[in-house]
């Protein structure tokens, strides 16, 4: 096993769940059908396409400033804050940028004509309020900060 991990650099579970991902995605293309993820008509609306731009998206552009942001976090010394405040920001903005990304369409007003036709409603309060979540996600991550920090200091 430490042979493993040291070729590996993992925990052998983790090349298990990667190769039980590999063979879940392997499955649906087998089942789908490779002509199913390209669209000929329209070369943008493709699966491809979608899969691989959030793939660079991610690694060029989101990956390097969420790092940058926890290493601003993590690099505060110690000795001058009583309680860590890195958890109190990751946990919200987790909150907000899973809530954004299920929700995005309807935020950004994408498909606003098949919205109202199936629904009969415009898009508009979806901005707003998935920006009124996210202060919410933010006031109480504060609010429990705060108090755990007044708790800690009280105790020293």
């Amino acid at each position: 096993m430490r042979a493993f991990t040291k070729i590996y650099g993992g925990h052998p579970l983790h090349a298990v769940g990667l190769l039980l991902s590999f063979a879940l995605v392997g499955y649906v293309v087998a089942l789908m059908g490779p002509q199913a993820l390209w669209n000929n008509d329209v070369w943008w609306k493709s699966v491809l396409v979608w899969f691989f731009g959030s793939v660079l998206l991610h690694d060029a552009v989101l990956f390097p400033l969420y790092s940058l942001a926890d290493r601003l976090l993590t690099g505060i010394p110690r000795h001058r804050l009583a309680v860590s405040p890195v958890n109190f920001v990751r946990v919200p903005a987790l909150g907000a940028a899973l809530t954004f990304l299920m929700f995005f369409p309807g935020i950004l007003s994408q498909g606003a004509q098949s919205y109202r036709a199936a629904t009969g409603l415009t898009q508009e309060p979806f901005l707003g309020r998935w920006l009124a979540l996210t202060a919410v996600l933010f006031t109480v991550s504060a609010a429990a900060y705060f108090t755990r920090w007044t708790l800690v200091r009280s105790r020293a």
